[in-house]
């Protein structure tokens, strides 16, 4: 209903965009590709959960890209969006060593930027220090690879794209789509602060709509809002883009609606009586070879470089969480306790909720469906046009030793990652590990033991951190490689009075405000007119690299789960706001930097990976890849009805034998004119894709689910599946498909 009445109110906006009049003041391109990491057996990266290992696709994962330059010959820059739970550091070093030997020294570390939406839903194991490889059992090839070639292939897409066009801007709130998790330590900020601002979270969001100068046609937008990634929740196996990805796919698919909204609409329903005797007579099809190509084939949106591209970024989001309800204890129902989000001294029992709880996909789906409203709405009114000068600036910095400068002429450092005891306890989104809470400031005797066993913290570190007790002195540690990053880059990317700052982490609201003000009052104070009030900082979350949490001074006393995750002590949002500020002094002043800093470690030669290869290579006897196990189980009446659920499963072999990019391991196909045409896959919020191991027999199954939708046509269709198989250690790899029964829908 949401959409539909979003499509009433606005349904005008993409024909306005086509006819309204363009300047071209820059040069604009945009891409997407499918960066869908392996679907079985591999690590969520997010909730650190050992347990959490994919086990199928929700929908697809995306790395979306746009370019802005003045000119062929001017400045210009990328910025990247990755459906994944943050920028790597080693991602960033790889892409660049790819984009020079292609493009030259067009695109490099000072005017590129990769920021993740911060699901965590993707599969983890493609950062290079220790700490975020863990769970994952280390690095994970393919993970990397399939991010790594999503992001060079869309910014490929996005270069070759570039044609003359303008930007425009627009702001507004987003409702309901975001609470602070630690609200007690938000509270700790001071009070005349705090009543500067109508919330204790930050709801604006800030869209960018690209319009095309020579057809007047819309071919992307970009906005930045701030909520976690953490609707699915810590027991969810399938691969999702969470509520960012669901705004995303909501909102490509809504403007290609608008386009094509001029189509037939002289639709006769079907006598269902006659659809369920047609469907009656079409029967599984049973396992078949198809070449590595099929699926793609069967992809309902053909990627040709051509699509309007809608991602929806992170901002500020250290301590906003989507489970809007608020956090309850599982045992009893109430609130959990307010400075500690435990339940009688049991972290575990504190979790939040989202607005669909306890259907944590249709969590997802909502807080999706009200950032993609907002941005509806800004996208159709927006009309205020950006022009301007095109500049960035970058630097890198080693966070571990930066002298601070306080107020108070008083100097302090920052100091070596460590994370304190609240880290364990996790959040309300996401508990950690029994026997901690947030706001610990003691560490058990046991846990001091487990501690020292890894390495013992410095005296240097234990004064330095601060009032943080340290639970674990990543920076300290350095086998078999760094835990922790120590060398960081900060950037400011500008695109006429919008002013984007590319940070390495999560901020807090708080922290994100003072950081965004600072540089805000830096540039108009230095740039003799040319930047003012109407100057608009945003802030780009988990980009480029990612050091965890950034919090106030305020909240670290506290010790809640962002402040003990804050890992360079008590200053580190201090250290932030002294170095942006020197960046934003060079770019009002239009001087260059003077050296870019020390270089980070390249770290992939000595990464581990204990993760086993994939298995479930062959199926029972008499039994083909792609046969069904169990068919389409027909409702009493014989038909299906919008909303039903209809399902089969498959014998299927492993998904990590092919990702089967910019294709799919799942499609609806309805019959039409005696052809099947697929109108759902496995990128479609209303199809699931699980894979498992058979228990009786261990041979791999994949399932095929649809939640069939209000909008659906009636007529025949069927499930269908894709796949790939090894079937020895010496074969080439195997392609399959099978298709359910067919099924009637009224």
């Amino acid at each position: 209903m949401a959409q539909s009445l979003i499509i009433a109110v606005f349904g005008l906006a993409c024909i306005w965009t086509w006819m309204q009049n363009t300047h071209g003041e820059y040069l604009i391109g945009v891409g997407s590709y499918d960066m869908t990491g392996p679907a079985a057996d591999v690590n969520m990266m997010g909730y650190a959960n050992i347990e959490q290992n994919t086990a199928g696709i929700h929908f697809r994962l995306r790395a979306r890209t746009f370019i802005v330059a003045e000119n062929l010959q001017g400045p210009r820059f990328v910025f990247v969006n990755l459906d994944a739970g943050m920028a790597s550091q080693l991602l960033t070093i790889k892409l660049l060593e790819r984009l020079k030997s292609r493009f030259g020294d067009l695109y490099t570390e000072e005017n590129v930027a990769i920021s993740g939406t911060h699901t965590h839903a993707g599969p983890g194991g493609y950062l290079q220090y220790v700490v975020y490889s863990v769970t994952s059992l280390g690095f994970v090839k393919q993970s990397f690879d399939a991010v790594a070639n999503a992001v060079e292939q869309s910014i490929i897409q996005a270069h070759n794209n570039l044609e003359p066009g303008s930007i425009f801007i627009n702001t507004g709130d987003v409702k309901e789509a975001s609470i602070n998790r630690s609200p007690s330590a938000y509270l700790l900020n001071p009070a005349e602060e705090r009543a500067k601002y109508p919330a204790n979270v930050d709801t604006q969001m800030t869209l960018l709509k690209f319009v095309d100068g020579a057809s007047g046609k819309s071919t992307g937008s970009f906005s930045w809002f701030a909520t976690h990634g953490t609707s699915m929740s810590r027991d969810n196996k399938l691969i999702s883009g969470d509520n960012k990805g669901v705004a995303a796919r909501l909102f490509e698919d809504w403007f290609t609606s608008q386009i094509n909204s001029s189509s037939n609409t002289n639709f006769t329903e079907p006598d269902i009586g006659e659809l369920v005797r047609q469907a009656r007579s079409i029967k599984a099809t049973g396992g078949k070879e198809c070449s590595q190509k099929t699926s793609q084939t069967s992809k309902v949106r053909k990627n040709d470089g051509s699509l309007f591209v809608g991602a929806f970024c992170q901002s500020n989001v250290g301590d906003v969480s989507p489970n809007v309800l608020g956090a309850f204890c599982t045992d009893s129902g109430k609130p959990c306790d307010f400075n500690h989000s435990s339940c009688n001294g049991n972290d575990q029992l504190c979790v939040g909720r989202g607005p669909g709880y306890p259907n944590e996909i249709l969590s997802t789906k909502i807080i999706g469906e009200r950032q993609f409203k907002s941005a509806v709405e800004l996208f159709g009114s927006a009309s205020e046009e950006l022009t301007g000068k095109i500049d960035y600036r970058h630097v890198y910095l080693n966070f571990t030793d930066i002298e601070v400068e306080l107020d108070s002429n008083k100097v302090v450092k920052t100091c070596p990652a460590a994370l304190g005891p609240a880290f364990a306890a996790g959040t309300t989104d996401g508990p950690g590990v029994f026997g901690f809470q947030q706001g610990d400031t003691e560490i058990s005797p046991f846990w001091k033991s487990v501690r020292d066993f890894l390495k013992e913290p410095s005296q240097y570190q234990v004064d330095c951190q601060n009032p943080k007790p340290v639970l674990l002195s990543s920076g300290e540690m350095f086998d078999p490689y760094p835990w922790a990053p120590a060398i960081l880059p900060i950037q400011i990317l500008r695109l006429g009075k919008l002013i984007i700052l590319s940070v390495p982490g999560e901020f807090t609201t708080m922290a994100g405000r003072r950081l965004r003000e600072a540089v805000k009052e830096t540039l108009i104070s230095n740039s003799n007119g040319e930047f003012d009030n109407a100057t608009h900082v945003v802030i780009a979350g988990l980009t480029n690299t990612y050091s965890q949490y950034i919090a106030t001074i305020e909240e670290y006393h506290q010790q809640r789960y962002e402040a003990a995750s804050t890992l360079y002590g008590p200053h580190t949002l201090s250290a932030y706001i002294q170095e942006f500020k020197k960046l934003a002094q060079a770019m009002a002043k239009g001087d260059k930097i003077n050296g870019n800093g020390p270089s980070p470690p390249d770290l992939l030669s000595v990464q581990k990976s204990f993760l086993l290869g994939p298995f479930g290579d062959s199926t029972p006897d008499g039994i083909k890849f792609g046969d069904t196990k169990e068919d389409i189980a027909f409702p009493q009446s014989g038909y299906f009805r919008k909303g039903d659920r209809p399902s089969a499963t498959f014998w299927s072999a492993n998904p990590r034998y092919d990702l089967l990019t910019e294709g799919t391991f799942a499609a609806v196909e309805r019959l039409q004119s005696e052809r099947w045409i697929s109108v759902h896959d496995d990128d479609d919020l209303s199809l699931l894709f699980t894979w498992k191991v058979d228990n009786s027999s261990l041979h791999g199954l994949a399932i095929i689910e649809w939640e069939i939708p209000k909008d659906a046509i009636s007529g025949v269709y069927r499930l269908k599946h894709f796949g790939a198989s090894k079937i020895t250690t010496v074969s080439s790899i195997n392609y399959f498909t099978g298709a359910s029964s067919a099924f009637a829908v009224q």
